[in-house]
């Protein structure tokens, strides 16, 4: 009995464990899925808004298309230096700083931003276009502290490549020369192995006896050494006959 209850528990808390690992991701899933409706719809409105502006700063003159280039040199500069840093700081650490720096000019972008879409809604005209040098002056600063922060971004990754690519080409001339010199010791050192076997070689022919000197008395002929397999010499048994010689005429 005890030990049914227990394996009913243990199937209860294996299904509890299922269903909450289930359920967490599924609001993981929903999550994901709600950032990236909304990333589609924040781009989706972005896209719009900088047609619009487009539109107005060409088709329209006065405040209201000063206005509208504001706005709109505005947005792509720090759109366009936002892109460059967070995808450097993938490969380069050392952007960190630089990204802390551009957000804080993010803030005085969005504040500016905001002004210039309230002022185009403002019928007073007039006091608009006395506020304009002031307008302008204010986009140049953060327009040029933008474009400042994205060349540099970009200066940096080009001369960090242009270093790994000299650092790369002087270690691969180093191999190439290392191969040339490894294939020309090779063949010395064949040539030289050649010779030294030619020259362990005991000498062979006649010129190896010629050369051997005489041993023992003087007009004495060295034993010849015997064969390897000598033929044995033949064996006569008592029954044999002695062969009689072959009588001659």
């Amino acid at each position: 009995m005890e030990a049914g209850a227990l394996i009913i528990i243990f199937a209860l808390l294996v299904l509890f464990a299922f269903l909450g690992l289930g359920a967490w991701a599924a609001v993981k899933a929903v999550g994901a899925a709600k950032r990236g409706v909304d990333r589609t719809i924040t781009q989706a409105r972005r896209t719009v808004e900088d047609t619009a502006l487009k539109a107005k700063s060409l088709g329209q003159v006065g405040v209201p298309g000063t206005l509208a280039q504001l706005r709109l040199d505005l947005r792509t500069s720090m759109r366009a230096t936002q892109q460059a840093l967070y995808q450097g700081v993938q490969t380069d650490a050392s952007l960190k700083e630089s990204i802390g720096l551009f957000e804080r000019l993010s803030a005085h972008g969005h504040e500016l931003d905001d002004e210039l879409k309230r002022l185009e809604q403002e019928p007073d005209r007039a006091r608009i276009a006395g506020m304009m040098p002031d307008l302008k002056e204010r986009t140049a600063k953060i327009t040029q502290a933008s474009d400042s922060l994205r060349w540099a971004a970009r200066d940096r990754a080009r001369r960090f490549a242009e270093d790994d690519l000299s650092a790369l080409s002087a270690q691969i001339d180093v191999e190439s020369g290392a191969l040339r010199d490894w294939s020309r010791e090779t063949v010395d050192d064949l040539a030289a192995a050649a010779e030294a076997w030619d020259a362990q070689q005991p000498p062979s022919g006649g010129a190896g006896r010629a050369t051997q000197p005489p041993s023992g008395r003087p007009g004495h002929t060295p034993p010849q050494p015997a064969a390897l397999n000598p033929t044995p010499p033949p064996v006569r048994h008592p029954w044999q006959k002695t062969p009689r010689p072959e009588a001659t005429t």
